[in-house]
């Protein structure tokens, strides 16, 4: 029997951390928040580790303990910054790590996002990728004015959060397939840039897209060349039964919560039960992390962020609180259900993020779980993801 491929290791980027009260840690630098330098000293320290990405998070509102609108809590971390702009800008202060920003499908335009994300391919030699998410927030819709949600409660069937959750997947599924065929828009060779004749780009291997369906009509080209990787990877959570079909079918990626080896293995049935496209699907769980050096200081140190915050944080992510060589196991356990490998979300990331990547990554390394140095120069490459054809020129070719 082969030996288990390594694990994949992301970490999640989110203002101090994870957890709501992580500003008022020690280890939090709650003032450089907003600043360039924090994000590009978190990002090094998780390319120290050799993870394979780091994930942005943003939302179109401010953060809320409320899954339907604002808390009106002074307490907490309020405010983002743009997740791409954010990964643009420490892209060039680093060399491997794959940049994978948040971004809200439900109220931006695919062709925007399309150019932003090859922007970013190309800023960083082939290391962006995109997470989908969407929203059904009263909050979030009306900063736009274009559509509105149903109230909590509803009793209507047509507009309950099932089916409300149902569409904006199926419109979150358009979405990607339009990104994708507006990567692919230009041909690899379209630029020619020979000054000599004059011919900057062949006209002829810009494609339009000419996509119609349910929510977007799309005619295309885009106006900015096909990104290195090709179709940088594209990232989707199970959050539920709604996306299921969307993660199975749209994703490389499938992010699911970590929490029981019996409910990861269904998941990764059902999504691979689903999956008819091309190419591998990694399968990772997320999980929340405070690590220290023994269980019984990390339980302490979660009982006093909770106690900071107020009532446990419930946002679907499962907790881990114990050692580096204790979540090292649970890893591992959780792998054989199918993952193959893991976005953590540092409580803390002025402490736990330095603990992942210098004390849980060293003892994965020391069980032949993880590697020992990069070994791609894309995340594509990372993931084992091989360079897809451009769909254009494939057609082209065979006509």
């Amino acid at each position: 029997m082969s030996a288990p491929s390594p694990l994949h290791l992301a970490a999640a980027l989110d203002g101090a951390g994870w957890h709501p009260a992580a500003w008022r840690e020690p280890a939090s630098r709650p003032r450089e928040l907003f600043t360039a330098r924090h994000w590009a000293d978190l990002v090094a320290e998780a390319e120290h580790g050799l993870l394979d990405f780091v994930t942005f998070e943003d939302a179109l509102a401010p953060q809320s303990s409320r899954p339907d609108g604002p808390d009106g809590r002074t307490d907490r971390v309020h405010g983002r910054l743009d997740a791409v702009l954010t990964a643009a800008r420490v892209a060039p202060l680093t060399r491997h790590i794959g940049l994978v920003p948040t971004v809200t499908a439900t109220h931006t335009e695919p062709f925007h996002l399309s150019k932003a994300v090859a922007t970013l391919d190309h800023v960083s030699n082939g290391r962006a990728g995109v997470r989908i998410r969407v929203t059904a927030r009263p909050d979030e819709a009306a900063h736009f004015g274009r559509r509105t949600f149903p109230a909590p409660g509803t009793s209507d069937p047509t507009d309950s959060p099932a089916a409300v959750a149902e569409e904006l997947w199926e419109e979150a599924a358009d979405y990607v397939e339009v990104l994708r065929r507006l990567w692919d828009s230009w041909e690899d060779d379209a630029e020619i840039r020979d000054a000599a004749t004059g011919r900057f780009v062949d006209r002829d291997k810009l494609h339009h897209i000419d996509f119609e369906g349910r929510f977007f009509r799309v005619r295309g080209p885009s106006i900015t060349p096909r990104p290195p990787q090709g179709l940088p990877p594209v990232a989707v959570p199970l959050d539920g039964p709604a996306s299921l079909r969307t993660a199975a079918r749209s994703a490389d990626l499938v992010h699911v919560p970590a929490d029981d080896a019996d409910r990861v293995r269904d998941a990764v049935a059902r999504l691979r039960g689903l999956r008819d496209a091309d190419g591998p699907l990694h399968v990772l769980g997320d999980l929340a992390v405070l690590l220290d050096e023994s269980a019984a200081a990390a339980a302490d140190r979660r009982a006093r962020l909770d106690d900071l915050d107020g009532p446990p944080v419930a946002d679907g992510i499962p907790v881990f609180a114990g050692t580096p060589a204790g979540l090292a196991d649970l890893l591992l356990d959780l792998r054989a259900a199918g993952l193959t490998g893991f976005r953590l979300h540092p409580a803390v990331l002025g402490h736990d993020l330095p603990a992942v990547t210098r004390g849980l990554v060293p003892e994965l390394q020391s069980r032949g779980a993880f590697r020992t140095a990069y070994g791609a120069g894309t995340l594509r490459g990372l993931l084992g993801l091989p360079r897809p054809a451009n769909r254009y020129a494939a057609a082209a070719a065979r006509s």
